[in-house]
């Protein structure tokens, strides 16, 4: 990999093999098909009666990160069930108190599966999947067709959709594609598709990316308060920032599985920092290397670079930092992937919170948590 650019060295050759999923009569990435990116991949489908608590096994054995939840006895999919999802229900287990004040005022704003949810969690009775799939309303079930162009799966993306169903007209499921299998198959192809090897080499800065707003959290705060933020903001993911701002890491979505193994709900209540530690630990054992605890580029950081290290350690988002280390932005599979659904004609809109959500930010995750 070019260090400045991001763009692959070797990759360049006029007798290189054919790549999975890209066809040696077009160079036009927008016209790959979703099937193409799909072939051959395992699927996972959890059933809609399995408790929360067995779906979130399913999940970690597999090390996936969401799947689609059937229900049998309507034979659909019902959602799709990922660690927002898992991140929403703790919440609400942990501030029963809370529910149980607001529960009789709030019945007729509340959807009857709602309901049903929390009268199941205030019980502590196991509660099944299809109740909580999507819990979060951040990642609905969305399926596209085999033959749906990639153009329209990364303007999908662009708006902020993570992952889509490929199901074939008879409501057989081909696959699942999401933000990053995408971005991969990207990188992966960039030298046979000239105009994304174009963006490359820009700088982040002149392409517009990477100066949102952060929203973090202070180091010695407790984790069920930036998750509880993270909630409130719709967020997969909260910088942790120290005294002076320096930003020490972050914490994601998807460590919820760390709190959840072996019920190890003590560390809701341990600092941003120790859970932090935590987490670069157990990634460390896992996958036999240290890991560094946060990633990290710079406004003058090209596209390119930015997408190398986002496949290289496999986040679904980079902190943009500025000399001292300072978060000022953040750069997301979203965001590159909305960047390139523009550059080639479509017009991705950001998704909407509904107002059952709304409700759900007022009743639940407002307030001061409960140790």
């Amino acid at each position: 990999m070019d260090p400045v650019t991001g763009l692959p060295r070797s990759r360049r050759s006029t007798n290189e093999s054919h790549r999975e999923g890209l066809t040696t009569e077009t160079h036009d990435w927008t016209l790959v098909k979703a099937i193409e990116l799909v072939e051959n991949q395992k699927i996972i489908i959890i059933d809609g009666d399995t408790a929360i608590e067995e779906a979130c096994d399913t999940l970690m054995k597999n090390n996936v990160s969401s799947a689609p939840v059937y229900d049998n006895k309507t034979k659909t999919y019902v959602g799709m069930f990922d660690w927002a999802d898992v991140m929403t229900y703790l919440l609400i287990v942990l501030k029963k108190k809370d529910i149980l004040e607001q529960q009789q005022k709030s019945d007729e704003e509340l959807t009857s599966e709602f309901n049903d949810l929390l009268k199941l969690a205030i019980q502590c009775q196991p509660v099944p999947v299809k109740l909580a799939s999507d819990i979060s309303n951040r990642n609905p079930f969305y399926s596209v067709f085999p033959e749906t162009s990639l153009l329209q799966v990364v303007e999908l993306f662009g708006s902020g959709t993570h992952r889509v169903s490929v199901v074939d007209a008879d409501g057989n499921m081909k696959g699942i594609l999401t933000q990053s299998k995408v971005i991969n198959y990207i990188y992966d192809n960039v030298t046979k598709f000239p105009q994304i090897e174009q963006l490359f080499p820009k700088l982040l800065r002149d392409l517009n990316i990477g100066n949102s707003s952060v929203i973090s959290a202070q180091a010695d705060s407790f984790v069920i308060e930036a998750l509880t933020m993270m909630n409130k903001n719709s967020l997969s993911s909260i910088a942790i920032i120290d005294a002076d701002g320096v930003l020490i890491g972050n914490i994601s979505m998807t460590d919820v599985k760390y709190i959840l193994r072996s019920y190890s709900h003590s560390l809701m209540w341990k600092t941003c920092q120790q859970f932090v530690g935590h987490v670069r630990s157990r990634q460390g054992l896992e996958d036999g290397q240290d890991k560094y605890p946060v990633f990290d580029v710079r406004l003058t950081s090209t596209l390119g670079y930015t997408v190398a290290k986002l496949v290289a350690t496999k986040a679904h988002r980079v902190w943009v930092v500025d000399d001292r280390m300072r978060a000022i932005g953040i750069v997301s599979l979203t965001d590159v992937l909305c960047l390139l659904a523009r550059a080639a004609g479509a017009n991705p809109k950001p998704k909407r919170s509904s107002l059952l959500l709304s409700i759900l930010y007022y009743l639940y995750f407002s307030g001061v948590c409960y140790k």
